[in-house]
């Protein structure tokens, strides 16, 4: 699913029109980015949690040459799923399977 398919999916449930879904969105995306960028974490229930995490310096290695090189330490954003959200898609994904099972 792209942005694109999910502005449509949202101006279709709200009645919005989709240049003012997409500004909604944007905006959201845009704030979430924001607080990342401040060293805030961004929690929303029943969905999950945005933080950034700093990765420490390590040695790696150049794949095509084999040579050894030293990274540098960054700070990434990571996504926590909510616990609601995690036993819900496990559940609509085992029915849609069994139902599918049942049809052959």
């Amino acid at each position: 699913m792209t942005k694109s398919d999910i502005i449509d999916r949202v101006a279709d449930g709200t009645g919005l029109t989709k240049l003012e879904t997409e500004a909604v969105i944007d905006g959201f995306l845009k704030t979430v980015a924001e607080a990342l960028c401040h060293e805030e974490h961004v929690e929303i229930r029943g969905f999950g949690t945005f933080r950034v995490k700093e990765r420490a310096p390590r040695v790696g290695r150049n794949p095509r040459t084999g040579e050894v090189v030293d990274l540098d330490g960054q700070f990434v954003p990571h996504f926590k799923v909510s616990r609601e959200l995690r036993d819900l898609v496990d559940r609509a994904i085992k029915a849609m399977h069994e139902q599918r099972e049942k049809n052959g």
